[in-house]
């Protein structure tokens, strides 16, 4: 398999790239958050790697995806997408997922050591506390209103679309679907990855608390660290550049 490019019939409709390259050392592939798309990861081209090529998971009900049907649980998404980057195993791979994308990239890399045997070069979660710690929430049943209301508090990444009142109908379907499934993905013991695990926060998250974060330590037997940044659940944004330099270092 060394040397064969993945078919772009083989990635669809899972995966977006958005950095290919004819002989890439590594594959990062990012993970959206919960009602996020793939094209939140776009901005991200200009700082990668000459050696590393950008993908970022499609999750259905939304954009080019809008008249599949939301996946909302946990089980059947991370399924789907481990199979959807099996064209892309014949390189080392890292994942990357902020938010519900951090729980299900860790889901991800189970499957992938457990049923293809591949072992991820480093797992980076972001903004998400760690399964077995998370607290319970149930926002996929608040109403409309309430549920904005929590969002808003998240942080400001989002506003101008959900005050967009054509925006928000589209919006809303695939956002109360992702937090049904992160509401009810509750592991009581979930396994340890071999693959390193990097657990980043922002010091103001509200909705992440730095010692859940920390205790992704306890998922992996491949060495643990943890980076806290200035900002909210979305601290990732101003702080890409930031972000991504911190990745690719210790992707090496």
């Amino acid at each position: 398999m060394r040397g064969m490019r993945p078919g772009i019939d083989s990635l669809e409709p899972w995966l977006r790239a958005y950095r290919s390259l004819p002989n890439p050392r590594l594959r990062l592939v990012c993970l959206p958050h919960a009602g996020g798309t793939a094209s939140f990861f776009h901005s991200w081209i200009p700082w990668m790697s000459a050696a590393v090529e950008l993908y970022a998971v499609r999750y259905p009900g939304r954009q080019d995806r809008l008249g599949e049907p939301c996946i909302e649980r946990m089980d059947d998404l991370a399924d789907r997408i481990a199979s959807a980057l099996v064209p892309l195993l014949d390189r080392p791979v890292a994942l990357f997922g902020h938010s519900m994308g951090a729980a299900v990239a860790y889901e991800v890399g189970q499957r992938l050591e457990a049923v293809s045997g591949f072992a991820l070069t480093h797992l980076f979660v972001s903004g998400r506390e760690a399964p077995h710690v998370a607290r319970v929430t149930d926002l996929g049943r608040l109403d409309d209103d309430l549920l904005i209301k929590k969002i808003r508090a998240l942080g400001d990444v989002d506003r101008g679309l959900l005050d967009d009142l054509d925006l928000r109908e589209l919006i809303l379907p695939s956002l109360r679907a992702d937090y049904r499934l992160i509401d009810g993905y509750r592991p009581e013991q979930p396994a340890k990855i071999a693959a390193p695990i990097t657990a980043y926060a922002g010091v103001s998250d509200p909705g992440c608390r730095i010692e859940a974060a920390r205790a992704w330590s306890e998922l992996t037997t491949g060495g643990f660290d943890l980076r806290i940044f200035a900002g909210d659940h979305f601290y990732l944004v101003p702080a890409a550049a930031e972000l991504i330099d911190d990745m690719l270092r210790r992707l090496g």
